[in-house]
C-alpha cells in the first residue's frame, strides 16, 4: 500500500512539475498573457491514472479568471499530449482544471486578522 502511494505521489509530481513549466511556455497568443498569471497548487492522480484533477490559482481579477479557465480547458489536450512525450506512464491521465480558491480564502482571513487587529490597537489608543 505504501509503495501504491509513493508511486502516485511521485506521479502526481511530476505532472505537476512539467505542466508547470509547459503553461509557463505556453505560445498561444490567444492564452499567453493570462497563461503567464497562472500558478498550478497541486495535482490529483486517479489510482488508475485515467485522470488527473489540476489545482490553480490565478492573479487575474475576477473577470479574467473565467478566460483563464476556458484557456487551461481549451489547452487540455494539447498540454495532454505533450505531457505524453515528457512523461513515461502507461496511461496519460485526461486532465481537468479546477480553480483552487484556498489562496483567496487565504487573503481574505489574512485582510479580517488585519482589520481585527487595527480595531484592536484603535480601541487601545481610546
Amino acid at each position: 500500500m505504501t509503495k501504491e502511494f509513493s508511486r502516485a505521489s511521485r506521479v502526481s509530481e511530476q505532472i505537476h512539475r512539467e505542466l508547470s513549466e509547459m503553461i509557463r511556455l505556453l505560445k498561444d497568443p490567444r492564452h499567453a498573457a493570462k497563461m503567464s498569471l497562472v500558478t498550478l497548487t497541486g495535482v490529483e492522480v486517479t489510482p488508475d491514472y485515467a485522470h488527473a484533477k489540476v489545482f490553480y490559482t490565478t492573479l487575474a481579477d475576477d473577470a479574467q479568471r473565467g478566460e483563464v479557465d476556458h484557456g487551461l480547458k481549451h489547452s487540455a489536450s494539447f498540454l495532454r499530449r505533450e505531457l505524453g512525450r515528457r512523461i513515461r506512464i502507461h496511461h496519460i491521465p485526461e486532465l481537468h482544471f479546477v480553480y483552487d480558491a484556498s489562496v483567496d480564502r487565504g487573503m481574505r482571513l489574512s485582510q479580517l486578522i488585519d482589520e481585527a487587529v487595527k480595531a484592536d490597537q484603535s480601541r487601545k489608543d481610546e
